[in-house]
């Protein structure tokens, strides 16, 4: 076990510990469930209303925190069961249902959700799959040493575009750039993701890779392009009333998790 010697950095956020075992282990306190292993996480609030309200989504689980009940769903696709939940919004939220999720006995899982465009080509709704993304958040520094990205799993980023090429969907694989705070994107910041190669801005895939990483699971996500920042001024393009390709992008992440 490391000691506070070993770790001490001259920046908090530099002292990853490679101690597996934490005070408090998810795995500890939830016991496994009997819920699907394979996982579509689901940032669309409204997409998941209206399936409850279709019956198509069931609860079987559910994890409480401050914010109230965060829901955990099944959905059956083709005599397949699928678990659902929406991870909330931003890199300790989404990283703490994640883990949750897994001690309770998810092993799959494929994230679906917009993102901001560093590039204005990429029209709203263009679908961007992300192979690595830059971290600067906090969250993934607890789970993987420093370094400047991290990475989703191969096989789920094949299973995507597997899915997507199937149905002729155009997308593009690139790099996104994974931020906690929204308000300060600013034009310099900007500018060097774009120079590393950036496509997208969003708040949760470099934690979301760096904890399935770490605890061993499949984790893919899909982007949609969404509100620009490339630009002099923000450009919102009503980028969250696209209802129609938020729900596709849900059956399409589904399908993507089947796959695997």
């Amino acid at each position: 076990m490391n000691t506070k010697e070993h770790l001490r950095r001259d920046f908090p956020i530099l002292e990853f510990d490679t101690t597996r075992k934490a005070l408090i282990e998810p795995g500890e306190l939830i016991k496994p469930e009997d819920i699907a292993p394979d996982c579509v996480i689901c940032f669309f609030q409204e997409v998941l209303t209206q399936l409850v309200e279709r019956g198509r989504l069931r609860k079987v689980s559910s994890s409480k925190s401050e914010m109230g009940e965060h829901p955990f769903y099944e959905l059956e696709v083709d005599g397949q069961r699928l678990t659902v939940f929406h991870p909330g919004v931003g890199a300790p939220l989404a990283a703490g249902l994640l883990e949750e999720a897994i001690a309770k006995g998810v092993r799959t899982a494929i994230a679906c959700g917009g993102a901001g465009v560093l590039n204005r080509d990429l029209t709203v709704g263009h679908l961007v799959v992300p192979t690595a993304a830059i971290r600067d958040e906090g969250t993934s520094y607890h789970y993987a040493a420093p370094a400047r990205e991290a990475y989703a799993s191969e096989c789920a980023v094949q299973a995507v575009e597997r899915v997507l090429t199937h149905h002729e969907v155009p997308y593009v694989l690139g790099k996104t750039w994974t931020t906690d705070a929204f308000y300060r994107e600013t034009p310099a910041k900007i500018a060097l993701r774009k120079e590393e190669g950036a496509l997208t801005v969003e708040m949760e895939a470099a934690a979301f890779f760096a904890v399935a990483a770490f605890r061993g699971v499949t984790f893919g996500q899909i982007l949609y392009g969404g509100d620009d920042v490339s630009g002099d001024t923000w450009d919102s393009r009503r980028w969250n009333e696209r209802t129609s390709v938020r729900e596709k992008l849900f059956w399409l992440a589904a399908e993507a998790c089947l796959e695997l």
